[in-house]
């Protein structure tokens, strides 16, 4: 048996090694001089600061959300949670490069601005090389200074860390091979439409696109991200139906310990997440990084507050919940919106998520299990429509006209209210879809008896804590 796997292994790394070098030469002889970048026509600075910003992205995604998560959840399911997020990790890159940026930022079809094509599929010109047609690297709308490989990879962890936001919703009783099916059709028939929509310089709602009628501000993902996966979440949730036991026996988290380090990851990661969606190290970055701080450290006053004034005591979980709710609803606004105005939001969210995750939640009884929909569904929407109240001229760059409500543009509210509703609307029936067909194909819940065992045995053959 070992001669065998040592042979096969032999044999597979011959194979990526001639292959790696049959690229490598044909990329060789089809890149001409035209293609090589002029003297300073990327900027170093950017390049540096966004490749950093992508891998504090990725870190959100694991060990972040998996430690944030995987503290939560009881503990015969912690290896489950963190199982979904590094499959994510690996997936969802794949289909990004297979197709997924293509349809983000490839030419729309038919001009509509609804999903593009398929223009970058297999990563089709998306290479750290000179464009000699358009003089540029990235397109402008997006980072002159930067290659398209660059944007192509910071984009890829937003695509990354978002279906891995909705298995808060199911977690502990979906089974994982249904979890897969389910993020890749998500992410291909949601998030892709969603994010050609909001980012793409041709999206019918995209703040870059001059023709939009309603053009949104979404800096970082408050619609695209935060919404999308919010708003499934719940459709998960309601669909799956609830925890055996919910309601009826305590299910506290495990590990609030491990449940702290991922939130203040999450913390730390967001930076990326923020600050690196100015595409560029310049001031719009800065004022991203300064907003996105403020909002979180009011986050976690607002909730552990609230939570000391009606419980008589704030806890560790109710620091961390606020935190992350003060950094879901600055994300939207995080580009337009000044480091005071993150203070506002950062409080209000804190305020608004305690009572999602408490009061209407418990009055409705949906087992959203760790409050996906609670933080990221209701932060995401109330960060969307305050941000058409804060949007300011003062931070973004070239324009001079009223940008929020605060300076006399109600519009931008209703501009805004309209990219949100829209993107809820696909996000309940593109799920409710997705989900009747997981299921028809794969059913989407671990049987009784696996769900009493829990996941960690039942789905992986593993135990993330071992007693002798």
């Amino acid at each position: 048996m070992k001669s065998k796997f040592r042979a096969a292994l032999a044999v597979l790394l011959f194979a990526s090694v001639s292959a790696v070098d049959l690229i490598a030469e044909e990329m060789a002889g089809s890149v001409s001089a035209s293609q090589v970048p002029p003297p300073n026509q990327f900027n170093s600075g950017d390049i540096a600061w966004m490749l950093t910003s992508s891998a504090l992205v990725l870190m959100m995604t694991a060990p972040g959300l998996a430690l944030f998560y995987g503290g939560l959840v009881r503990k015969k399911n912690i290896l489950g949670v963190m199982m979904q997020c590094i499959t994510l990790m690996g997936v969802m890159s794949v289909i990004w490069a297979l197709y997924g940026y293509s349809l983000c930022f490839g030419d729309s079809v038919g001009g509509m601005g609804l999903i593009g094509d398929f223009k970058y599929a297999f990563l089709n010109g998306v290479a750290p090389y000179w464009d000699e047609q358009l003089k540029i690297g990235v397109h402008p709308a997006y980072s002159p200074s930067l290659p398209r490989s660059v944007h192509m990879v910071f984009q890829m962890m937003f695509f990354i860390i978002t279906p891995a936001l909705i298995c808060g919703a199911f977690a502990e009783r979906m089974k994982f091979s249904s979890m897969v099916l389910f993020s890749v059709l998500w992410g291909t028939f949601i998030y892709c439409p969603v994010a050609h929509w909001v980012w793409s310089d041709l999206g019918w709602c995209s703040e870059l696109n001059a023709k939009a009628t309603y053009r949104a501000y979404d800096f970082a993902g408050g619609t695209v991200v935060h919404i999308t996966s919010g708003i499934s979440a719940l459709v998960c949730s309601l669909l799956l139906g609830k925890r055996l036991g919910y309601g009826q026996e305590p299910m506290p988290p495990h590990n609030l310990t491990y449940t702290y380090i991922g939130a203040t990851m999450l913390w730390f990661g967001w930076f990326g997440f923020n600050a690196g969606s100015a595409g560029a190290a310049d001031l719009r970055a800065a004022n991203a990084f300064v907003t996105t701080h403020m909002a979180a450290a009011a986050g976690t006053i607002s909730w552990a507050l609230i939570e000391w004034v009606v419980r008589g005591k704030p806890s560790i979980l109710g620091a961390c919940s606020g935190a992350v709710a003060g950094l879901v609803c600055v994300t939207p606004a995080s580009g337009s919106a000044t480091p005071m105005s993150g203070i506002i939001l950062g409080l209000c969210a804190g305020a608004v998520c305690f009572y999602a995750c408490t009061t209407i939640k418990n009055k409705f009884g949906y087992d959203d299990s760790l409050d996906a929909f609670g933080v990221h569904g209701v932060g995401g929407t109330l960060g969307a429509l305050l941000t058409g109240v804060f949007a300011t001229r003062a931070v973004i760059p070239g324009v001079t006209e009223p940008c929020g409500l605060l300076e006399g543009n109600a519009n931008q509210v209703i501009a805004q209210a309209v990219g949100a509703g829209a993107a809820m609307l696909l996000a309940v029936i593109g799920t409710v879809i997705i989900l009747k067909i997981v299921d028809a194909v794969l059913g989407l819940r671990v049987n009784q008896a696996g769900e009493l065992q829990g996941l960690d045995i039942n789905q992986h053959g593993e135990e993330g804590y071992i007693f002798y």
